[in-house]
Formats: structure tokens, sequence, C-alpha cells
């Protein structure tokens, strides 16, 4: 799960919250006995390890690509 994982690994981590379910997407930041730290588009977000349902890995973003071809 998430503990086997190396900083940096792209994730999501679904964990729950108060009425329900939530997901942190992005770049594994930091890890400890109690949590784990997703860098998020929205900022950092440190989830309890014991409100994590599941985690994995997952492939990088697409990249972006601006306007169109022949621009």
């Amino acid at each position: 799960m998430i503990a086997d994982l190396p900083l940096g690994t792209r994730v999501v981590v679904r964990y729950r919250i108060e009425g329900g379910f939530t997901d942190a997407l992005g770049p594994l930041r930091a890890r400890d006995e109690e949590t784990c730290t997703v860098e998020t588009k929205r900022g950092l977000v440190v989830v309890p390890l014991a409100a994590i349902v599941a985690a994995k890995p997952v492939p990088p973003a697409p990249v972006r690509r601006h306007g169109s071809a022949g621009e």
C-alpha cells in the first residue's frame, strides 16, 4: 500500500471524511507512522493513514497542449 511507495510517486488516495469519502491525487511528498502527504493541484493534503481505504500509484499526468496545430 502507501507505505511501500517511494516518495515522489504519483498516487491516488481514497480516504474517509465526515459524510463520505474523497480522493487526493498527486505526488506522494511525505509519510510517517500516522499520516501521508500528497501534493494536489490545490496544495498539500495530509491524510491520516487510518482513514485510507484505497491507494495506488497512477501514471504521470498527460501533457496539456495549448492551441492547435497551424496557429
